[in-house]
């Protein structure tokens, strides 16, 4: 009888410690980040910038990710993670008002989205402001299935096919409306991150047809995604192999706005001295939108404070503690040590008195990010 009742015990002790051997790595292995690439046939047609992507990311440490979608892979040549919500032909009007991105959700149950979406749209000759609000009812969606969804929305790429001449001049026109758009969408809990896309890619090197990437494009929208990905994976330190700096825009409507993420010094903001009444003058107002450890975005208001038309400004911005720009739109720059400069592009020069414009950038900062001291040249 004892035999009996010990062999019972024994048997329950086995079944117990089983149970906890079985239960114990599930609770202590972390739980992948689970990014859903979503899109059109850029994304999933094959859409390999996502191999590039996630190729990259294994290399440099980020290996506790799950690339997630109802698609599955195409061949790229290599190994990777290919599930993908890239959808050929599908535009995010008909995304959002056929209401199928809530399946695709809840299937996958991502943690971060990166879209790329509206290139079909714009082909199309929808409006901007008709694509934007598409793009709003996706984000509402998003955070319905998760209300600490992060969203990389790109400017989307450059595109002149030979059937629509006019597809350059959207394209421009759509992505200057993304960042305004973004930032009245993004909250601290479900940032939305612009991510540029259109500059530095050339569509005639870039693509075989105008439109969809080759190698070179894809190893370059690869390399956008990259940055500000890395950092929501990991936003308080970076692997030792830190991306390169961005080649700075010729003439780009694009920011690469970053998540406010462990804030540590409080955002900074300085203006340039007013200069003297009469004339062509400018004043340059300089504020940081949002900082995370060691980097921050932030933008450049410049107004046109005199009493004549001006067709150019230069920003001066003289920084004092260690602080590297990265990456630059709506201007060109150049930095030398401390001091960056910071100059119109093609589109944004020319101001009425009275009128602004503005630029932005993101950079690193070790340490203290005090303002710069700022100056503004027309002309």
């Amino acid at each position: 009888m004892l035999k009996r009742i010990a062999g019972a015990v024994v048997t329950a002790l086995a079944l117990l410690f089983a149970l906890v051997a079985v239960a114990r790595p599930a609770e202590s292995a972390a739980t992948p980040t689970r990014i859903m690439p979503l899109g059109d046939s850029i994304t999933g047609s094959p859409g390999c910038w996502r191999a590039l992507l996630w190729n990259r990311l294994q290399s440099a440490g980020y290996t506790n990710i799950d690339f997630v979608g109802t698609l599955p892979p195409q061949g790229c040549g290599v190994a990777y993670d290919g599930d993908n919500e890239g959808h050929g032909g599908f535009l995010a009007t008909n995304i959002a008002n056929q209401n199928l991105l809530p399946g695709w959700l809840s299937a996958t149950r991502p943690d971060i989205v990166l879209m790329h979406l509206g290139t079909n749209d714009v082909w199309s000759n929808i409006a901007p402001a008709t694509i934007l609000a598409a793009f709003g009812t996706l984000i509402d969606q998003m955070r319905a299935s998760n209300p600490a969804m992060k969203v990389l929305v790109a400017q989307i790429l450059p595109m002149n096919p030979s059937s629509c001449p006019d597809c350059a001049a959207r394209v421009v026109a759509f992505n200057s409306q993304v960042p305004a758009w973004a930032n009245a969408k993004s909250t601290a809990a479900s940032p939305i991150i612009v991510v540029d896309q259109w500059t530095g890619f050339d569509d005639s090197t870039d693509t075989g047809d105008g439109v969809h990437p080759n190698d070179s494009g894809n190893l370059k929208m690869s390399n956008r995604w990259y940055p500000p990905l890395a950092a929501l994976l990991s936003p308080s330190a970076s692997p030792s192999a830190s991306p390169s700096r961005s080649v700075p825009p010729s003439s780009s409507p694009s920011p690469s706005r970053s998540p406010s993420r462990s804030p540590s010094p409080s955002p900074s903001r300085s203006t340039s001295p007013t200069p003297p009444a009469g004339g062509a003058a400018c004043t340059a107002t300089y504020a940081v939108t949002s900082q995370w450890q060691g980097g921050f975005q932030a933008n450049v208001t410049v107004r046109n404070s005199g009493g004549a038309p001006i067709s150019g400004w230069t920003v001066g911005l003289g920084f004092t503690a260690g602080q590297t720009v990265t990456q630059v739109w709506n201007a060109t720059e150049t930095q030398a040590g401390a001091s960056v400069t910071l100059r119109n592009v093609s589109y944004n020069g020319s101001l009425a008195p009275g009128a602004t414009t503005s630029a932005g950038f993101l950079a690193s900062w070790t340490g203290s990010n005090p303002s710069p001291s700022v100056t503004c040249t027309p002309g």
